[in-house]
Protein backbone atom coordinates (compact mmCIF):
# COMPACT_ATOMS: atom_id res chain seq x y z
CA UNK A 1 0.00 0.00 0.00
CA UNK A 2 1.09 3.19 -0.92
CA UNK A 3 1.98 5.93 1.96
CA UNK A 4 -0.16 8.82 2.30
CA UNK A 5 1.58 11.69 2.33
CA UNK A 6 1.88 13.51 5.65
CA UNK A 7 -0.52 16.86 5.84
CA UNK A 8 1.16 19.15 7.97
CA UNK A 9 5.39 19.88 9.02
CA UNK A 10 5.84 20.68 12.63
CA UNK A 11 9.27 21.50 13.00
CA UNK A 12 10.58 21.78 16.81
CA UNK A 13 13.78 24.06 17.05
CA UNK A 14 12.28 26.56 14.47
CA UNK A 15 14.58 29.36 16.24
CA UNK A 16 17.73 27.27 16.42
CA UNK A 17 21.31 27.01 14.28
CA UNK A 18 19.93 24.10 12.30
CA UNK A 19 16.83 25.60 11.17
CA UNK A 20 18.74 28.52 10.05
CA UNK A 21 21.41 26.87 7.49
CA UNK A 22 19.77 23.61 6.65
CA UNK A 23 15.67 23.48 6.93
CA UNK A 24 14.63 26.91 5.92
CA UNK A 25 17.05 26.38 2.84
CA UNK A 26 15.18 22.81 2.12
CA UNK A 27 11.20 23.89 3.08
CA UNK A 28 12.22 26.71 0.28
CA UNK A 29 13.93 24.61 -1.91
CA UNK A 30 10.62 21.95 -1.68
CA UNK A 31 7.77 25.46 -2.14
CA UNK A 32 9.87 25.91 -5.09
CA UNK A 33 9.17 22.47 -6.92
CA UNK A 34 5.98 22.31 -5.72
CA UNK A 35 6.44 19.16 -3.31
CA UNK A 36 5.19 21.39 -0.33
CA UNK A 37 2.04 22.66 0.08
CA UNK A 38 0.97 22.51 3.43
CA UNK A 39 1.18 24.34 6.64
CA UNK A 40 4.54 24.31 8.36
CA UNK A 41 4.64 24.99 12.34
CA UNK A 42 7.80 25.99 13.78
CA UNK A 43 7.78 25.23 17.26
CA UNK A 44 10.36 27.14 20.00
CA UNK A 45 10.75 28.92 23.62
CA UNK A 46 12.23 31.76 21.95
CA UNK A 47 9.14 34.34 23.26
CA UNK A 48 9.37 34.78 18.87
CA UNK A 49 5.80 35.68 17.14
CA UNK A 50 5.16 34.64 13.61
CA UNK A 51 6.41 37.76 11.93
CA UNK A 52 10.11 37.21 13.75
CA UNK A 53 10.13 33.42 12.42
CA UNK A 54 9.11 34.79 9.03
CA UNK A 55 11.72 37.42 9.27
CA UNK A 56 14.12 34.53 10.39
CA UNK A 57 13.47 32.28 7.28
CA UNK A 58 13.73 35.20 5.13
CA UNK A 59 17.60 36.23 6.48
CA UNK A 60 17.77 32.37 5.76
CA UNK A 61 17.07 31.83 2.37
CA UNK A 62 19.36 35.07 1.96
CA UNK A 63 22.00 33.90 3.52
CA UNK A 64 22.01 30.86 1.23
CA UNK A 65 21.61 32.27 -1.60
CA UNK A 66 18.67 30.60 -2.77
CA UNK A 67 17.12 33.68 -5.04
CA UNK A 68 13.64 33.02 -5.42
CA UNK A 69 11.09 35.83 -3.72
CA UNK A 70 7.66 33.96 -5.23
CA UNK A 71 8.33 30.68 -3.62
CA UNK A 72 9.65 32.44 -0.49
CA UNK A 73 6.96 34.69 -0.36
CA UNK A 74 5.00 31.35 -0.30
CA UNK A 75 6.88 29.85 1.91
CA UNK A 76 6.36 32.67 4.49
CA UNK A 77 2.10 32.68 4.18
CA UNK A 78 2.65 28.51 4.59
CA UNK A 79 4.56 29.56 8.43
CA UNK A 80 2.62 29.23 11.69
CA UNK A 81 4.21 29.63 15.06
CA UNK A 82 4.13 28.15 18.86
CA UNK A 83 6.11 29.51 21.33
CA UNK A 84 6.39 27.42 24.32
CA UNK A 85 8.51 25.31 26.77
CA UNK A 86 8.72 21.76 25.25
CA UNK A 87 8.30 20.28 28.90
CA UNK A 88 4.86 22.30 29.21
CA UNK A 89 1.34 20.36 27.90
CA UNK A 90 0.12 23.95 27.42
CA UNK A 91 2.22 23.87 24.15
CA UNK A 92 1.22 20.85 22.62
CA UNK A 93 -2.27 22.14 23.09
CA UNK A 94 -0.67 24.75 20.91
CA UNK A 95 0.37 22.30 18.62
CA UNK A 96 -2.41 20.53 18.35
CA UNK A 97 -4.99 23.50 17.84
CA UNK A 98 -2.32 24.74 15.29
CA UNK A 99 -2.56 21.66 13.38
CA UNK A 100 -5.90 22.52 12.75
CA UNK A 101 -7.68 20.19 10.51
CA UNK A 102 -4.59 17.77 9.37
CA UNK A 103 -4.48 14.18 10.51
CA UNK A 104 -1.29 12.91 9.13
CA UNK A 105 1.44 15.31 10.50
CA UNK A 106 4.98 14.82 10.39
CA UNK A 107 7.26 15.81 13.67
CA UNK A 108 10.58 17.08 13.04
CA UNK A 109 13.01 17.31 16.07
CA UNK A 110 15.46 19.16 15.76
CA UNK A 111 16.74 19.60 18.68
CA UNK A 112 18.87 17.97 21.46
CA UNK A 113 18.40 14.14 21.75
CA UNK A 114 17.57 14.59 25.81
CA UNK A 115 14.70 16.57 24.88
CA UNK A 116 13.38 14.08 22.50
CA UNK A 117 11.62 11.65 25.02
CA UNK A 118 9.92 15.03 26.77
CA UNK A 119 8.64 15.60 22.92
CA UNK A 120 7.19 12.52 21.96
CA UNK A 121 5.60 11.82 24.96
CA UNK A 122 3.95 15.41 24.98
CA UNK A 123 2.48 15.11 21.24
CA UNK A 124 1.21 11.73 22.33
CA UNK A 125 -0.69 12.87 24.86
CA UNK A 126 -2.02 15.72 23.55
CA UNK A 127 -3.41 13.34 20.20
CA UNK A 128 -0.76 14.81 18.23
CA UNK A 129 0.72 11.41 16.83
CA UNK A 130 -2.60 9.91 15.70
CA UNK A 131 -1.22 8.31 12.22
CA UNK A 132 2.19 11.02 12.66
CA UNK A 133 5.70 10.48 11.85
CA UNK A 134 8.73 11.41 13.89
CA UNK A 135 12.30 12.70 12.42
CA UNK A 136 14.48 12.69 14.88
CA UNK A 137 18.14 14.58 14.65
CA UNK A 138 21.44 12.75 14.89
CA UNK A 139 23.35 12.34 17.35
CA UNK A 140 20.89 9.66 18.10
CA UNK A 141 22.39 8.45 21.59
CA UNK A 142 25.76 8.23 22.46
CA UNK A 143 26.28 4.92 23.04
CA UNK A 144 25.01 1.67 22.61
CA UNK A 145 22.70 2.07 26.45
CA UNK A 146 21.33 5.58 25.96
CA UNK A 147 20.60 4.72 21.90
CA UNK A 148 18.64 1.54 22.91
CA UNK A 149 16.97 3.99 26.05
CA UNK A 150 16.13 6.21 23.23
CA UNK A 151 14.90 3.59 20.99
CA UNK A 152 12.66 1.94 23.98
CA UNK A 153 11.12 5.69 24.27
CA UNK A 154 10.44 6.34 20.60
CA UNK A 155 8.93 3.20 20.19
CA UNK A 156 6.55 3.38 23.60
CA UNK A 157 4.53 5.95 21.03
CA UNK A 158 5.34 4.76 17.46
CA UNK A 159 5.87 2.34 15.33
CA UNK A 160 8.99 1.99 13.85
CA UNK A 161 7.70 2.68 10.31
CA UNK A 162 7.01 5.98 11.81
CA UNK A 163 10.13 6.95 13.43
CA UNK A 164 12.75 8.50 10.67
CA UNK A 165 16.37 8.90 12.04
CA UNK A 166 17.93 11.31 9.78
CA UNK A 167 21.20 11.46 8.86
CA UNK A 168 21.98 13.71 6.04
CA UNK A 169 24.86 12.22 4.61
CA UNK A 170 22.44 9.61 3.11
CA UNK A 171 20.58 12.02 1.26
CA UNK A 172 24.00 13.41 -0.46
CA UNK A 173 23.91 12.83 -4.44
CA UNK A 174 27.25 11.13 -3.93
CA UNK A 175 26.57 8.83 -1.52
CA UNK A 176 23.49 7.43 -3.23
CA UNK A 177 25.42 6.98 -6.45
CA UNK A 178 27.55 5.07 -4.55
CA UNK A 179 25.07 2.57 -4.19
CA UNK A 180 23.17 2.72 -7.61
CA UNK A 181 26.55 2.34 -9.44
CA UNK A 182 26.87 -0.98 -7.57
CA UNK A 183 23.97 -2.44 -8.30
CA UNK A 184 22.90 -0.75 -11.67
CA UNK A 185 25.57 -2.48 -13.01
CA UNK A 186 27.50 -6.11 -13.10
CA UNK A 187 30.83 -5.82 -13.87
CA UNK A 188 31.93 -4.76 -10.24
CA UNK A 189 30.12 -7.93 -8.33
CA UNK A 190 32.73 -10.23 -10.10
CA UNK A 191 35.71 -8.73 -8.28
CA UNK A 192 33.56 -7.18 -5.31
CA UNK A 193 34.63 -9.94 -2.43
CA UNK A 194 37.52 -10.94 -0.77
CA UNK A 195 39.30 -12.93 -3.48
CA UNK A 196 39.69 -10.19 -5.54
CA UNK A 197 39.88 -7.08 -2.63
CA UNK A 198 42.85 -6.30 -0.76
CA UNK A 199 41.59 -3.77 1.32
CA UNK A 200 39.08 -0.75 1.64
CA UNK A 201 39.93 3.11 2.69
CA UNK A 202 37.26 5.32 3.58
CA UNK A 203 38.78 8.84 4.66
CA UNK A 204 36.33 12.12 5.66
CA UNK A 205 38.87 15.36 6.19
CA UNK A 206 38.08 18.18 6.81
CA UNK A 207 40.13 21.60 6.88
CA UNK A 208 38.65 23.53 9.22
CA UNK A 209 38.13 23.03 12.99
CA UNK A 210 35.34 23.41 15.46
CA UNK A 211 33.72 26.25 14.00
CA UNK A 212 32.67 28.03 17.27
CA UNK A 213 31.31 24.50 18.47
CA UNK A 214 33.83 24.08 21.07
CA UNK A 215 31.75 22.86 24.22
CA UNK A 216 29.82 20.65 21.96
CA UNK A 217 32.53 18.33 20.01
CA UNK A 218 34.31 18.28 23.51
CA UNK A 219 30.98 16.33 24.27
CA UNK A 220 31.53 14.31 21.45
CA UNK A 221 34.35 13.43 19.44
CA UNK A 222 35.41 12.31 15.57
CA UNK A 223 33.82 8.91 16.65
CA UNK A 224 30.71 9.76 17.94
CA UNK A 225 30.40 12.83 14.98
CA UNK A 226 30.90 11.26 12.11
CA UNK A 227 32.70 7.49 12.37
CA UNK A 228 29.71 5.79 14.29
CA UNK A 229 27.28 7.21 11.86
CA UNK A 230 28.27 8.31 8.11
CA UNK A 231 31.08 6.59 7.77
CA UNK A 232 29.98 3.57 9.06
CA UNK A 233 27.21 4.08 6.94
CA UNK A 234 29.25 4.34 3.51
CA UNK A 235 31.15 0.90 4.73
CA UNK A 236 27.36 -0.94 4.80
CA UNK A 237 26.49 1.10 1.14
CA UNK A 238 30.26 -0.98 0.00
CA UNK A 239 29.54 -3.91 1.49
CA UNK A 240 26.03 -5.23 1.52
CA UNK A 241 24.81 -7.55 -1.17
CA UNK A 242 22.47 -6.61 -3.30
CA UNK A 243 18.41 -6.66 -1.90
CA UNK A 244 15.80 -8.56 -4.01
CA UNK A 245 14.28 -5.65 -4.80
CA UNK A 246 14.41 -1.59 -4.80
CA UNK A 247 11.49 -1.25 -1.61
CA UNK A 248 12.76 0.60 1.24
CA UNK A 249 12.78 -2.32 3.40
CA UNK A 250 14.83 -4.73 1.02
CA UNK A 251 17.20 -2.15 1.02
CA UNK A 252 17.61 -1.46 4.63
CA UNK A 253 17.50 -5.89 5.82
CA UNK A 254 20.90 -5.84 3.34
CA UNK A 255 22.52 -2.97 5.50
CA UNK A 256 20.70 -4.16 8.73
CA UNK A 257 22.84 -8.21 7.71
CA UNK A 258 25.91 -5.71 7.06
CA UNK A 259 26.04 -4.05 10.58
CA UNK A 260 25.47 -7.05 12.52
CA UNK A 261 28.77 -8.49 10.82
CA UNK A 262 30.53 -6.01 11.38
CA UNK A 263 33.30 -6.89 13.94
CA UNK A 264 33.43 -5.12 17.28
CA UNK A 265 36.29 -2.50 17.80
CA UNK A 266 39.01 -3.40 19.83
CA UNK A 267 41.54 -0.85 21.34
CA UNK A 268 44.47 -2.29 19.34
CA UNK A 269 42.47 -1.41 15.90
CA UNK A 270 41.77 2.48 16.71
CA UNK A 271 44.42 4.92 16.94
CA UNK A 272 43.12 8.52 18.31
CA UNK A 273 44.47 12.49 17.70
CA UNK A 274 43.69 15.96 18.59
CA UNK A 275 45.12 18.96 16.83
CA UNK A 276 47.59 21.28 18.61
CA UNK A 277 45.31 24.40 19.95
CA UNK A 278 41.97 22.32 20.36
CA UNK A 279 42.57 23.10 23.65
CA UNK A 280 42.59 26.57 23.06
CA UNK A 281 39.34 27.01 21.58
CA UNK A 282 36.57 28.36 23.60
CA UNK A 283 34.47 26.01 25.65
CA UNK A 284 36.99 23.04 25.09
CA UNK A 285 38.30 21.62 28.54
CA UNK A 286 41.67 22.49 28.80
CA UNK A 287 42.93 18.93 30.05
CA UNK A 288 40.91 17.59 27.32
CA UNK A 289 41.16 13.83 25.22
CA UNK A 290 38.43 14.47 23.13
CA UNK A 291 39.79 13.15 19.63
CA UNK A 292 39.70 15.44 16.36
CA UNK A 293 41.19 12.81 14.64
CA UNK A 294 40.06 8.98 14.02
CA UNK A 295 41.49 6.23 12.47
CA UNK A 296 39.80 2.76 12.75
CA UNK A 297 40.70 -1.10 11.51
CA UNK A 298 37.24 -2.83 11.09
CA UNK A 299 36.71 -6.69 9.82
CA UNK A 300 33.49 -7.81 8.49
CA UNK A 301 32.78 -11.29 9.18
CA UNK A 302 30.62 -12.67 5.73
CA UNK A 303 32.05 -14.82 3.27
CA UNK A 304 31.92 -12.13 1.23
CA UNK A 305 34.48 -9.80 2.95
CA UNK A 306 35.89 -12.38 5.60
CA UNK A 307 39.72 -10.98 6.11
CA UNK A 308 39.44 -8.07 4.07
CA UNK A 309 40.50 -5.01 6.48
CA UNK A 310 38.33 -1.70 6.10
CA UNK A 311 40.12 0.95 6.92
CA UNK A 312 38.34 4.00 8.14
CA UNK A 313 40.03 7.58 9.22
CA UNK A 314 38.05 10.78 10.17
CA UNK A 315 39.74 14.57 11.18
CA UNK A 316 39.80 18.34 11.58
CA UNK A 317 42.39 20.92 10.90
CA UNK A 318 43.51 17.79 7.89
CA UNK A 319 45.15 19.18 4.68
CA UNK A 320 41.77 19.91 2.51
CA UNK A 321 38.08 18.98 2.63
CA UNK A 322 37.37 15.44 1.03
CA UNK A 323 35.34 12.48 1.48
CA UNK A 324 36.85 9.58 -0.58
CA UNK A 325 36.48 5.42 -1.03
CA UNK A 326 39.72 3.76 -2.35
CA UNK A 327 39.14 0.03 -3.04
CA UNK A 328 42.72 -1.78 -3.58
CA UNK A 329 42.53 -4.86 -5.75
CA UNK A 330 45.00 -7.58 -5.37
CA UNK A 331 48.18 -8.08 -7.24
CA UNK A 332 48.27 -10.23 -10.43
CA UNK A 333 49.36 -13.91 -9.17
CA UNK A 334 52.26 -13.91 -10.51
CA UNK A 335 54.27 -10.92 -12.95
CA UNK A 336 54.12 -11.18 -16.36
CA UNK A 337 56.18 -8.01 -17.47
CA UNK A 338 59.31 -6.79 -15.09
CA UNK A 339 57.39 -4.35 -12.89
CA UNK A 340 59.06 -2.41 -9.92
CA UNK A 341 58.24 -4.30 -6.73
CA UNK A 342 56.40 -0.88 -5.90
CA UNK A 343 54.22 -1.01 -8.68
CA UNK A 344 50.57 0.05 -7.98
CA UNK A 345 47.86 -2.22 -7.95
CA UNK A 346 44.12 -1.95 -9.50
CA UNK A 347 41.46 0.45 -8.09
CA UNK A 348 38.66 1.76 -7.64
CA UNK A 349 38.10 5.10 -6.33
CA UNK A 350 34.53 7.02 -5.11
CA UNK A 351 35.33 10.78 -4.69
CA UNK A 352 31.64 11.99 -2.81
CA UNK A 353 33.51 14.97 -2.38
CA UNK A 354 34.17 18.25 -3.00
CA UNK A 355 34.83 17.22 -6.31
CA UNK A 356 32.21 13.84 -7.60
CA UNK A 357 33.80 11.26 -9.69
CA UNK A 358 34.10 7.44 -10.06
CA UNK A 359 36.96 6.45 -11.40
CA UNK A 360 39.14 3.13 -12.17
CA UNK A 361 43.49 2.94 -11.73
CA UNK A 362 45.33 0.36 -14.07
CA UNK A 363 48.34 -0.48 -15.12
CA UNK A 364 49.56 0.69 -18.61
CA UNK A 365 52.18 0.57 -21.01
CA UNK A 366 54.81 3.63 -20.82
CA UNK A 367 55.00 4.98 -24.68
CA UNK A 368 58.65 3.44 -26.01
CA UNK A 369 60.55 0.47 -27.36
CA UNK A 370 60.18 -1.19 -23.72
CA UNK A 371 57.86 -3.02 -21.57
CA UNK A 372 57.76 -0.52 -18.83
CA UNK A 373 54.20 0.23 -17.07
CA UNK A 374 53.04 3.27 -15.53
CA UNK A 375 49.89 4.23 -13.25
CA UNK A 376 46.76 5.90 -15.17
CA UNK A 377 43.08 6.71 -14.14
CA UNK A 378 40.42 5.94 -16.11
CA UNK A 379 37.51 7.99 -14.96
CA UNK A 380 34.55 5.91 -15.17
CA UNK A 381 31.99 8.75 -14.23
CA UNK A 382 32.25 12.40 -13.49
CA UNK A 383 28.68 13.72 -11.62
CA UNK A 384 27.52 17.02 -12.22
CA UNK A 385 26.70 19.47 -9.56
CA UNK A 386 24.19 18.46 -6.61
CA UNK A 387 20.88 19.79 -7.94
CA UNK A 388 19.11 18.41 -4.88
CA UNK A 389 20.72 19.01 -1.33
CA UNK A 390 20.68 16.27 1.32
CA UNK A 391 17.64 17.93 3.53
CA UNK A 392 15.67 18.81 1.12
CA UNK A 393 15.84 15.41 0.04
CA UNK A 394 15.02 13.83 3.20
CA UNK A 395 12.24 16.15 4.27
CA UNK A 396 10.67 15.65 1.10
CA UNK A 397 11.32 11.66 1.92
CA UNK A 398 10.08 12.20 5.11
CA UNK A 399 7.02 13.83 3.73
CA UNK A 400 6.22 11.09 1.42
CA UNK A 401 7.04 8.36 4.28
CA UNK A 402 9.87 7.19 2.22
CA UNK A 403 12.09 5.67 4.82
CA UNK A 404 14.87 4.37 2.14
CA UNK A 405 17.07 6.47 3.31
CA UNK A 406 16.59 6.77 6.81
CA UNK A 407 18.20 4.42 9.35
CA UNK A 408 16.15 1.42 10.60
CA UNK A 409 16.84 0.86 14.90
CA UNK A 410 18.99 -2.06 14.72
CA UNK A 411 20.92 -1.02 12.22
CA UNK A 412 21.63 2.06 14.83
CA UNK A 413 21.91 -0.12 17.71
CA UNK A 414 24.12 -2.23 15.58
CA UNK A 415 26.42 0.58 14.31
CA UNK A 416 27.10 1.46 18.58
CA UNK A 417 27.78 -1.96 19.46
CA UNK A 418 30.33 -1.66 16.51
CA UNK A 419 31.85 1.47 18.37
CA UNK A 420 31.13 1.13 22.05
CA UNK A 421 34.65 -0.84 23.23
CA UNK A 422 36.20 1.99 21.96
CA UNK A 423 34.56 5.56 22.87
CA UNK A 424 35.95 5.76 26.71
CA UNK A 425 38.75 3.23 26.68
CA UNK A 426 41.31 5.54 27.73
CA UNK A 427 43.36 5.11 25.02
CA UNK A 428 46.35 7.69 24.33
CA UNK A 429 45.59 10.60 22.31
CA UNK A 430 48.50 11.59 20.09
CA UNK A 431 48.64 15.75 18.91
CA UNK A 432 49.51 16.27 15.24
CA UNK A 433 49.45 19.94 13.92
CA UNK A 434 47.29 21.41 12.44
CA UNK A 435 46.99 20.92 7.96
CA UNK A 436 48.82 17.27 8.26
CA UNK A 437 47.00 14.19 8.15
CA UNK A 438 47.19 13.11 11.18
CA UNK A 439 49.02 11.70 13.80
CA UNK A 440 51.66 9.61 12.45
CA UNK A 441 50.57 6.66 15.05
CA UNK A 442 47.81 5.97 12.33
CA UNK A 443 50.19 4.82 10.04
CA UNK A 444 50.78 1.75 11.74
CA UNK A 445 46.42 0.63 10.91
CA UNK A 446 47.34 1.57 7.34
CA UNK A 447 48.16 -1.34 4.71
CA UNK A 448 51.91 -1.38 4.32
CA UNK A 449 52.15 1.54 6.67
CA UNK A 450 50.38 3.91 4.53
CA UNK A 451 47.36 5.58 3.70
CA UNK A 452 46.13 6.79 0.21
CA UNK A 453 44.93 10.56 0.86
CA UNK A 454 42.90 13.48 -1.10
CA UNK A 455 45.04 16.44 -1.74
CA UNK A 456 44.24 19.44 -3.84
CA UNK A 457 46.93 22.15 -5.16
CA UNK A 458 46.68 25.79 -5.32
CA UNK A 459 45.29 25.29 -8.99
CA UNK A 460 42.36 23.25 -7.37
CA UNK A 461 43.90 20.08 -9.26
CA UNK A 462 42.74 16.82 -7.43
CA UNK A 463 45.59 14.97 -6.07
CA UNK A 464 46.38 11.42 -4.37
CA UNK A 465 49.37 11.10 -2.45
CA UNK A 466 50.36 7.59 -0.59
CA UNK A 467 51.66 8.60 2.55
CA UNK A 468 54.90 6.87 1.22
CA UNK A 469 55.69 8.58 -1.98
CA UNK A 470 57.42 11.37 -3.16
CA UNK A 471 55.62 12.69 -5.73
CA UNK A 472 52.07 13.61 -6.37
CA UNK A 473 49.91 11.66 -8.58
CA UNK A 474 47.78 14.12 -10.86
CA UNK A 475 44.83 13.53 -12.51
CA UNK A 476 45.79 17.05 -14.96
CA UNK A 477 49.07 16.40 -16.78
CA UNK A 478 51.76 14.07 -17.19
CA UNK A 479 54.20 15.29 -14.48
CA UNK A 480 57.38 13.15 -13.27
CA UNK A 481 56.11 11.20 -10.90
CA UNK A 482 52.97 11.26 -11.92
CA UNK A 483 50.56 8.85 -13.81
CA UNK A 484 48.54 10.50 -17.13
CA UNK A 485 44.84 10.03 -17.02
CA UNK A 486 42.75 8.16 -19.59
CA UNK A 487 39.33 9.51 -19.40
CA UNK A 488 36.47 6.71 -20.71
CA UNK A 489 35.23 7.17 -24.10
CA UNK A 490 31.60 8.36 -23.42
Amino acid sequence: MTAQPSDALVFFGATGDLAFKQIFPALQALVAREHLSVPIIGVAKADWNLERLRQRARESIQAHGQDDPASLERLCQLLRYVDGDYRDPKTFALVREALGKAQRPLHYLAIPPSMFGTVVEGLSKSSCLQEARVVVEKPFGRDLASARALNATLLRHLPESSIFRIDHFLGKEPVQNLLFFRFANVFLEPIWNRQHVRSVQVTLAESFGIKGRGAFYDEVGAIRDVLQNHLLQIVALLAMDAPFCSSAEALRDEKARIFKAMRSLTSDSVVRGQFRGYRQVPGVSPTSQVETFAAVRLFIDSWRWADVPFYIRAGKCLPTDATEVFVELNHPPRPIFEEPAQASPNFVRFRLGPDVRISLGARAKKPGSTMEGEDVDLVASELPEVVVKPYERLLGDAMRGDVSLFARQESVEEAWRVVDPILDDGSQVYEYEPGTWGPSEADVLAPQGSWRTVLRDSGGVSVVRDSRDEHPRSREGHEEGSPRVKPARR
